[in-house]
C-alpha cells in the first residue's frame, strides 16, 4: 500500500524536473493546512493536500482548503497515486 510520504516525494520530484518547486508548509498556529505549496513556472501556485487513496481531508483541513479556495488560491486536493500522476498530466503537462 502507498504511503503519503511516498506520494509526496513523487509529486515533489516532478514538480522538480519539471522546473517548479514544492515547498513543505507549516504554519504554527493554523492546523489542517495543506501540505505543499507547489510554485510552478509561468507564476502557477498550487495549495496540494495529499493523502493516501481512500482517505478524505480532516474537518479543520476541509475549513483551511474553503478559506483559500474563497481567497482565489489554487487548491488541489489528492489521493493517492492514480490522482497524482492525473493532477501532474493536468496541471504541468
Amino acid at each position: 500500500m502507498e504511503r503519503e510520504r511516498d506520494i509526496e516525494k513523487w509529486m515533489r520530484q516532478k514538480i522538480e524536473q519539471m522546473g517548479g518547486i514544492a515547498l513543505k508548509f507549516t504554519s504554527p498556529g493554523n492546523d489542517g493546512v495543506p501540505d505543499r505549496i507547489a510554485i510552478l513556472p509561468g507564476g502557477q501556485v498550487w495549495f496540494i493536500e495529499l493523502k493516501k487513496d481512500g482517505e478524505a481531508p480532516t474537518k479543520i483541513q476541509e475549513w483551511q482548503i474553503e478559506r483559500l479556495r474563497k481567497l482565489g488560491c489554487n487548491v488541489a486536493v489528492i489521493a493517492g497515486m492514480k490522482e497524482a500522476r492525473a493532477w501532474i498530466w493536468e496541471v504541468i503537462g
